[in-house]
Order: C-alpha cells, then structure tokens, then sequence
C-alpha cells in the first residue's frame, strides 16, 4: 500500500459527507421510489447495455452474486427484466428490460437528472464548468489504477533481473526501514544460490512488469523435498495498493501445490506489516518469532508456513 497521511484520508471522507448531503441522497428517499439505491442502479445498467449477462453485472457493479441472483429474480416476477437462454450454453442467460422495465427505468432517471439539474441550476455557467472538470479528474485519478492493475504482467526471469532485484531491495529497505547494506549482501547472496543451484522443475522467480518497467518479484525455492520456501517479495511505491504483493504470493501458492511441495515457509520480520498482512490473507499461520539484531537496527524475526 502507497503511504497514506491522515489528511487525506479526512478530505476523502468529508467530502462524501458533504456530496452525500448535496445530492440529497440521505433527506430524500423518494428519489428511487418503489426502488432501493441498489435496484436502481441495477436497473439503470440493464437500460443502456445491450443484453448484458448476470455475470457481467456483477462483475461490473462489485455486486454479491447471490443478491443480484434475487434482485432480477424480484424484477422478473414484477414483469419488469425477461432473461433469454444463450445458444450452446443453458446456463447463461442475457438480460433485458421489458416495456414495463423501460418505463420504470426511463422514470427513475428523469427523476435523477432533474435532482442534479436542480443542483446545477444554482450555479453559474463557469461554475457548472469547473465542477464538471474537477469529477472528470477524480473519476480519471481513480479508474487509472484500475488500468495499472490490469496492465501488470507477470513473467520469469532473464539476464539483468537479478540485479534490480538486488539494487531495489537495498535502496527501498534503506529508504523505508534504515537497513544498512548487509541487507543488500543478503540478497545478493540469495539471489546468487538461486541461479547458482536453479532447478527448473521445482524452483521459479516472478518478475510483474508494468508499462515494460520491472515494479516487483518474489521466489519460490527448494527447503525440502515436500518444503519450499517464499523468498523476496517486493512491490515498488508506485505499484503498491493494486493487489500485486497478494497476487504474486498467490502465484507462489500455486506453483508449490503443483510441484508436489506439502508446506510453503517463509521468513520475515515483525515491522514489516503489509507484507505479514498479505502472508495472513492468503493462509500462512506464524509459528515462530525470536529477537535479533541484523542490518544496523534491532528486530523480530517471524517464520510463518502454510500448508498446501
């Protein structure tokens, strides 16, 4: 995750209060009666796409599965959604409004577009202007880390990367941590064994690229017969918050399963929360922790394992 200060954190927030109020949303609950804030926005997506999927709503709208499931059945039975089989799959099913769907929908957004034209109307033309470039910017800011996540590929190692994975080590944990460069030495280290002793079949690196740029990596090596081991994760600043840290310790997970390994281990150090936070999500157990002093600064060494 990218470094957060609270006063962003706070202006984000107040302005949801106060946009949340502006728009009336929280006073006037007629707005999308006899619909909830939910059903019409539901409805909404099926009057201008063509013949959407559930599926492709509910990936869309970050909608649970089961309560879309309900919601269109609701529609269904209130005449208002007709669902058709695709061809060659009768488990798909492609949706649209019916006559009654359309009134509905056609209803709650003139109702939505004359609540915003109200709003509007009380402001002068330049003003209308300068708030419309300033949601254009946000919308923009946000969607664009959609696209980055989207455009981080994954790939294996060449000649040149064991080397960044070295130098960026080094320089961000001196950066964020104040390790010294016996930090660096580790890694190298460990990056010399790894091509020193590679065995193809049972041992693999990861380096996410993103716009061509190398912004990540992470190991998996041989511990054991049945134990490997997940060395050298690391996700740039600029690659933080996309999901990439979880993402390649999931590609590790997936990679020891399918080599025969039973148990992936690890070995981090307690300050290091995003990385124990990812660790925990995707099912590693801590089982051991002991003080130490390394790298110029005291710590707590954690070894955490999961079984596969």
């Amino acid at each position: 995750m990218q470094y957060l200060t609270k006063s962003s954190i706070d202006a984000v927030r107040r302005f949801n209060r106060f946009y949340t109020r502006q728009i009336g949303v929280l006073q006037d609950r007629r707005l999308y009666r006899p619909f909830s804030l939910a059903e019409a926005r539901v409805l909404y997506e099926l009057g201008h796409r063509k013949e959407p999927s559930a599926g492709a709503l509910q990936r869309e709208l970050g909608l649970d599965a089961g309560y879309l499931s309900r919601m269109l059945k609701a529609f269904a039975r209130r005449g208002l959604v007709s669902a058709t089989p695709v061809a060659g799959d009768a488990r798909q099913r492609l949706l649209s409004l019916t006559a009654a769907g359309r009134k509905a929908c056609a209803d709650l957004e003139a109702r939505s577009r004359k609540q915003i034209g109200g709003m509007l109307g009380a402001l002068p033309g330049h003003a209308q202007a300068q708030l419309a470039d300033a949601m254009h910017a946000v919308q923009t800011v946000l969607e664009k880390d959609t696209a980055l996540k989207k455009a981080i590929t994954l790939r294996g190692h060449r000649p040149g990367d064991m080397g960044w994975v070295v130098h960026r080590h080094g320089a961000l944990y001196a950066q964020e941590y104040g390790w010294d460069e016996r930090f660096e030495a580790l890694v190298a280290g460990i990056t010399k064994d790894f091509i020193e002793n590679l065995d193809p079949r049972r041992e693999r690196c990861w380096i996410a690229e993103m716009g061509g740029e190398p912004v990540g990596s992470v190991f998996v090596v041989k511990q054991a017969r049945t134990t490997a081991k997940l060395r050298l994760l690391l996700v740039e600043p600029r690659a933080r918050g996309l999901g990439l840290g979880g993402r390649l310790v999931e590609e590790c997970i997936r990679f020891a399963r399918a080599r025969g390994y039973r148990k992936l281990v690890l070995w981090t150090q307690s300050n290091l929360a995003a990385a124990r936070s990812i660790y925990r999500r995707t099912g590693f157990n801590l089982v051991k922790s002991e003080r130490h002093s390394s790298f110029g600064v005291p710590l707590v060494g954690e070894y955490w394992e999961r079984a596969l």
